[in-house]
Order: structure tokens, then sequence, then C-alpha cells
């Protein structure tokens, strides 16, 4: 119950609280009239009512004690017949009185008018009583006193009856008002409520005219003039109203038509330029996000999405710092507040983020101020992914380090023979000084050879064009082997080839493809221990065949498949990934065999000359394989060069990364290379 009071006294409040201020005050003026005038109608038929009262009351003492004075000697000599005659011909001679009783002292009524035939004749089996009111016991004047009946108030005069000193009773008479009082007096209340009920038909009335008449073109001009300023040009006011009223409509109206027109002239060479910001901001190769002051998210543009994952996110409106990643959330929630108060101008973070892959990224923060650069408006955040530029920095920074440390150990090494010559060549044998001079070629040697793989691994990862011509693939093979075979007898290595006859020509650069073969059958031997074996292989792979049938695809390229496999030492599993790095070998961690770690990053890099990408199997203790696909000269157009297919091993193959650069080679077991 007190829930449905507060939502009506709710309602109410609501309803009130959207009348104007003048409908409040005229609403309020007319209630206080209304019940000025009602409570002195009121006032006035209480008066008359009262008078009215007193006059009944007054007559009814009158008309008791006449009739008192009449009977009480009949009631004294105990004479009911006369008494009841009297008293029948006074109750019928007059419309006032309504009844007649006469009761003793203890209220036993002897007699009463009017009766009915049945009460006369049971009056000796039924006895009636009548409470007499205590005042009139107490008292010889008549008591009066008034009462409502369904028929009507009901004036009661009970008069004390007595012989001398001796009480006889009481005598009970009933009046009836006076029925001219109570016309009037129902009258009276009848145009009071008429009155009150004017005023209000008369206030409405006059409201609803001045609503019509002021109060709706006002209204139609007020939402008028706020659909004007929010933009809305085409709103129109059209009410038939003449004079100043009138005028003021037409010049609104005017108005409003001149705003369109210049808004239809405008809309198009703003809607150009708004599509020329958005286009610059979206193509932007930088992410961007606009913020206001209570961090909530106006424009961020493709990239930045793209940088935080928030593809199929919609941000504006919200709180950015509910949608950054942890750890930019860490870093930005203080500063961005303190620009949002002006406590700072802006700054550059640099966060690395781990998922869903790691990345570096730079963020400058910067506020927006006003057109006075007083206040701030917004705070604009621009992020740059730096991944790249991270890992070329770090690259560029481990590369001098590497080959800082390449160049200084053999640079070493000549300087202190040829000092050690310079100083003591006389007290030398000429034994010593030609074990001198060879260890200072040697390690000229390998200076030469470091300095010519950095210069070819430079050459090749520049944006220099080779020429790919078609060619025997079995030249190159049989070249190298010739060169390495003598190194390989020494070692007690067996160096084979299988080279599958009538192979067609295939498309490459032949100096390039005798690097590549010297590097992978060099790291062969060198990783291969006494009596173990190394063999090069170069074979046509089958066509490619249709998905649901076993005929080839017609005009599909065909590639030839070179193998180098040894059965060496083979390749742990984390060295794989890294095995196509700069200066990264293997001797680093056993530290047996010398190197310059640029072998397989200059294979990488030819290969991705060609078009072609280098792969490998191994395992351990059993050996290695690594492999590549040339395409066949005569499937491609001299423009054109198709992308190497990869078919299905039964072996572990692991590609070189796009941007794995340098690295020593490894092996694997003839078992396993033949899988491959």
């Amino acid at each position: 119950m007190l829930t449905l009071l507060r939502q009506i006294s709710n309602a109410i409040e609501s309803w009130w609280s959207e009348f104007t201020l003048q409908t409040k005050l005229m609403a309020a003026a007319t209630l206080a009239v209304s019940l000025i005038v009602s409570g002195l109608t009121f006032w006035a038929v209480n008066t008359i009512q009262q008078d009215a009262r007193l006059n009944d009351t007054r007559f009814g003492r009158d008309l008791g004690l006449l009739l008192a004075a009449n009977v009480t000697q009949l009631v004294a000599d105990d004479n009911k017949h006369e008494l009841a005659r009297f008293s029948s011909q006074f109750y019928s001679s007059t419309s006032s009185v309504r009844y007649i009783i006469y009761a003793d002292e203890d209220g036993q009524i002897f007699f009463g008018i009017p009766y009915s035939e049945s009460t006369v004749q049971n009056s000796l089996t039924i006895q009636r009583r009548i409470h007499l009111p205590e005042e009139a016991l107490r008292s010889r004047s008549p008591f009066v006193r008034q009462h409502h009946t369904p028929n009507g108030q009901v004036t009661d005069v009970f008069v004390p009856l007595y012989d001398g000193n001796r009480p006889l009773g009481i005598m009970a008479v009933g009046i009836n008002p006076n029925p001219t009082v109570v016309t009037s007096s129902g009258l009276t209340r009848d145009v009071t409520i008429a009155v009150f009920v004017s005023i209000w038909v008369m206030v409405i009335l006059g409201a609803v005219f001045n609503a019509l008449t002021i109060t709706r073109p006002i209204k139609e001009l007020l939402v008028g003039v706020k659909n004007i300023a929010s933009g809305n040009f085409k709103q129109r006011i059209d009410l038939p109203f003449g004079g100043e009223l009138g005028e003021l409509i037409e010049s609104f109206n005017e108005m409003a038509e001149r705003l369109e027109r210049y808004e239809e002239q405008n809309i198009e060479e703003l809607t150009a330029e708004k599509a020329k910001l958005e286009t610059l901001v979206s193509t932007i190769a930088d992410g961007a996000v606009l913020l206001d002051t209570h961090m909530n998210v106006i424009l961020v543009n493709p990239t930045a999405k793209r940088i935080f994952s928030w593809d199929d996110r919609d941000l504006v409106g919200t709180n950015v710092l509910h949608a950054f990643p942890a750890a930019i959330q860490v870093e930005l929630t203080r500063p961005l507040y303190q620009m949002a108060k002006g406590e700072r101008d802006g700054g550059e973070f640099r966060v690395t983020l781990t998922e869903p892959t790691r990345r570096t990224i730079r963020i400058l923060v910067t506020t927006v101020l006003d057109r006075d650069r007083e206040n701030v408006k917004g705070i604009s955040i621009a992020v740059q992914d730096i991944t790249r530029e991270v890992e070329l920095n770090e690259a560029k920074s481990q590369f001098i380090s590497n080959i800082s440390h390449e160049l200084r150990t053999p640079l070493f090494n000549i300087k202190s023979f040829i000092e050690t010559l310079h100083e003591y060549g006389e007290d030398l044998s000429e034994t010593e000084r030609q074990e001198f001079l060879e260890t200072a070629n040697h390690e000229t040697d390998r200076l030469t050879r470091l300095v010519n793989d950095v210069l070819d691994l430079s050459r090749l990862e520049s944006c220099r064009i080779y020429h790919l011509d078609p060619l025997d693939i079995a030249q190159p093979i049989e070249q190298t082997l010739r060169t390495y075979q003598l190194n390989a007898k020494d070692k007690g290595i067996e160096l084979t080839q299988e080279v599958e006859p009538d192979l067609p020509l295939v498309l490459g650069h032949y100096d390039l493809l005798l690097q590549v073969f010297a590097n992978l059958v060099g790291n062969a031997l060198k990783f291969t221990l006494s009596g173990g074996r190394a063999i090069v292989r170069a074979y046509l792979l089958p066509p490619p065949t249709e998905n649901e049938g076993s005929h080839a695809i017609e005009g599909a390229t065909r590639y030839v498949r070179v193998e180098v496999s040894d059965t060496g030492i083979g390749i742990e599993p984390e060295d794989r990934e890294a095995i196509f790095d700069r200066f990264f070998r293997v001797e680093n961690r056993v530290h047996t065999l010398e190197g310059t770690g640029l072998g397989l990053s200059i294979v990488r890099n030819i290969l991705n000359k060609h078009h072609s990408s280098v792969h490998l199997a191994s395992e351990v203790g059993v050996g290695t394989t690594f492999w590549f696909d040339l395409a066949v000269a005569e499937d491609l157009e001299e423009t054109h060069l198709a992308t190497p297919q990869t078919t299905s091993h039964e072996t572990t193959t692991a590609t070189a990364p796009e941007d794995a650069t340098e690295t020593s080679p490894q092996t694997v077991s003839n078992s396993t290379s033949q899988g491959s």
C-alpha cells in the first residue's frame, strides 16, 4: 500500500512538473478564489441551518410546554382515555409533530402516538421503554435535542410532568423540521456548488482559449527553434494567425528556408572535406585514437583496431582504458587522467605486447586544446608498430657485435705472428718462420672469406635483381663435387651424387646456385665424421594432380627437387629455427669447428632470389637433409615465376623463416634424406 501511494505521489509530481509557471500560477489563483467563495457560501449555509435549528428548538419547546400544560392533569388523574383522545386530536391537527410519547420516571412508555392496531392489541403483553436523557430527569425545564433520521432531521423535546412537587413522568414530543428552511438550505448548497464549478469551468475555458490563441503558436515556435538549433532546417510552422504573431511565424519560416538553402549549398562541400579527413585518418600507417576528457573514444582508425585487435568491436562512446591491453593500461592510465586535467601536455611510451603476438609499439599521447589553447578538449593517441624497427636494431647491433668479434680474431692472429716475425725473425728458424707465415696466410684467407660472405649477404639482401636463365642443374652439382672431392677423401667421407638422367632445364642463376651447393656440401663435410656419407640428389617431382582424380593438371608448373644429405651429427630441435640466422654456428656450443656462420643465411637469400625456399629434416646422431625446389624453365614465361610447390614428406621439415638471415649447416641420415 505504501509503495502504491508513493507511485501515485511520484506520478502526480511528474504530471505537475510538466506545466509551465504561468499555468501553475493560474491554477493556484483559481483554487484560492474558488476556496474563498465556496467557504463564504458554506458559512452562509451553516448560519442559515443553525438559525433554522434554533427556531425549531424554540418552536418545539413552546409546543411541548403548551401540550404539557393540557395533559398534566389528565396524567395526574390517570385518565388515559381522555389523554389519548386529546393527544390524538393534537397530533392530527398539526403536521409539525412527528410523535408524542408519555413515559413514567423509569422510562416505561404507557402511551404513544402514532401507534398501530397490533401495538394496541398487544399492549398488555408488550412493554416498551424509552431511553430518557439524564438532563431531562434532573431539571423541570424542557430538554431539547436534535437527531437525524432517514426521513430528515427531528427535534426531540422532553418535558417533565409534575403535579405540584410530585413527578408524574415525562412527555417526549418529536417536531419535524421547517420545510421552507430545509428547501432554502438545499438550494443554497446547490448554488454554492454551482458557483464553485462555474469558477473552474471559466478558468479552464480561458486557459483553453489562451492555449489556442497564444500558447500553441509560442510552443510551436519553441519547437521550431529547437529543431533549427539541432540542424533540422526543414522545420516549418503552419498556423492560421494574423497580426504580429502571424508576422513572427512568417519570419521564422523564411529564416528556416534560407538556412535550408545554405545547408544544401554547403553540405556537399562539408561532406567532401569530412570524407577526405576520414580517409586520411583511416589510411595513415600509424594507429590513431581520439578521446574526450572522460576517456571515451571519439574516433579510432583501422590501423589502431588492427594493432589492438579491435576489428570486431565498436568502441565509440566507451572508455578506452577498458579496451586497452593490461600492459598499456598500466602505462597510460595515470598520464591520460593527468592530461585530461591539464596537468600534463603529452608523452611518449614504448610498450611490449605479448598477445596475440609479441610486438613492440610506440604510443605518442598529446592533448587537444580549444581555439585559445587554454582548455583541454580531448586527447589524441598515435600508435606505431615498431616491432620490425626493434628487430632490425637488435639485428644490427648483434651483426656489428658478431662481425667485430669475427674480424678481431683473425686480425689479432695476423698481427701477432707478423709482429713476432718482425721483432724476432732473426732468432727464429726457417721452419718456424715458414709456420708463422702459413698461419698468417691462413688467417688472411679466413678474413677474406668472412669479408666475402658479408659482401655476398649484403648484395643478396639488397634490391638487386638477378636474371635467371635456363640451365642444367647437373653441371653446378658436378663442379661442386669435383671441388670438394679431395677434401672428402682427406676426411674419409664418401661424397656421391644421384642425379636423375635427362632432367629438364631449370630456371636459375649458375653462379648463385654454385654458391648454394658449395655452402651445403661444405657444411655436410664439416659436420660428418670419418666413414660417413654425403649425397647430392636431383630428381623431377611428379606433376600436381586434381583433387578428385589422378590426372595431372594441364599447364601446371613442374619442379626439380635438389637434396644435400649427410650422415653427420644432426641438428638439435631447438637450433632448427635459428640455424638460418646470421653468425649462428653449432660450433658456438661445441667449440670445435670454424666458420663464419653466414653460409645458410646466404643459401636462403639466394633461393629467395629463385622464388624458392630451403627446407631441412634432421635427426641428432643420424644426419641432416637440406632440399629446395627449382621451377622447370619451359613451364614458365620469362616475365612470371610461380611459387614453388611443396609436397608431403615422411620426415619432419622446417622452413626457413622469411626474415631469417644467416646460419651454419648441419646433417641428416641417409634414411631420413630419402624420406625427404
